[in-house]
């Protein structure tokens, strides 16, 4: 019923830019938080960036290179990607908290050249 649509990801040469969107739809009650994580491949989902009442956390791979943001009122959230690497290559998961509930995006694939 709730979804969460993941956009922006594709090929990028390393040191390059992206920024992925994730938009919420659908009936949900209330999102107290959202957050990004990532899933390299053969490797497990980690932690890119979370926020929740205005308050930001990152991985430690990311930071100083990634910044999350979000617009509570419209329920999106971003994130935007700085000199990438071609560890950064993962499957990028939009993910949102409410109502009780865990919520989870399809996924967006972004792949980091050399």
């Amino acid at each position: 019923q709730v979804q969460l649509v993941e956009s922006g990801g594709g090929l990028v040469q390393a040191g390059g830019s992206l920024r992925l969107s994730c938009a919420v739809t659908g009936r949900f009650f209330s999102i107290d938080a959202m957050g990004w994580y990532r899933q390299p491949p053969g490797k497990s989902r980690e932690l890119v960036a979370t926020n929740s009442s205005g308050s930001t956390n990152y991985g430690d791979s990311v930071k100083g290179r990634f910044t999350i943001s979000r617009d509570s009122a419209k329920n999106t959230l971003s994130l935007q990607m700085n000199s990438l690497k071609p560890e950064d290559t993962a499957v990028y998961y939009c993910t949102a908290r409410g109502g009780g509930y865990v919520y989870w995006g399809q996924g967006t694939q972004v792949t980091v050249s050399s």
